[in-house]
């Protein structure tokens, strides 16, 4: 399930962003960006904690960026780190984020940027429907060198042909 993320939750945001094998895949935020978020200053973003249903323990986390923009309803995804790799909650948390975004949020599109040598995640958001929209060469310079991002997307109207077809969760309002 996913939760919004609180003040406590900073430590292991950064311990997430900057552990040895995530580090590579995002360009990690500063403490001082998440305090800004979780604190309510930066209304625009929400930091967000995967947590395993059953345990109750946290299991990954992402940031959504666009949530104050006005009139668009376009959001971004961004971070997106599983911490249990490899045993479905990368698949869990788009489904989740995608019926929270469309359904809830009323979405029009959700888009995420991702390393170009990032098979993993490709296949991930291309298996999970978005589609590639286009290449940013060189957009990210980390490591000592240049980064292509691929940047993927889905609209709304697509999310509701996957529902139709019964390829994402069902979203029942209170």
């Amino acid at each position: 399930m996913l939760r919004k993320a609180a003040k406590a939750d900073l430590d292991y945001i950064m311990t997430l962003e900057y552990a040895p094998q995530n580090v590579d895949f995002i360009m990690p935020f500063p403490a001082e960006t998440h305090e800004k978020v979780l604190s309510g200053n930066h209304d625009n973003a929400m930091d967000i904690i995967v947590v395993e249903k059953k345990s109750g323990e946290p299991v990954g986390y992402l940031l959504v960026q666009g949530l104050k923009e006005l009139g668009g309803r376009v959001y971004e995804w961004s971070h997106i780190i599983i911490d249990k790799k490899g045993v479905g909650y990368g698949h869990e948390t788009m489904k989740l984020i995608k019926a929270w975004s469309f359904a809830v949020r009323r979405a029009h599109r959700l888009w995420v940027d991702c390393k170009d040598w990032n098979e993993r995640a490709l296949h991930l958001y291309e298996s999970e429907g978005l589609q590639r929209e286009g290449l940013h060469r060189e957009a990210l310079f980390a490591n000592g060198k240049y980064d292509n991002l691929v940047v993927l997307a889905m609209l709304e109207d697509e999310y509701r042909e996957r529902c139709r077809r019964g390829l994402e969760f069902t979203v029942v309002a209170k």
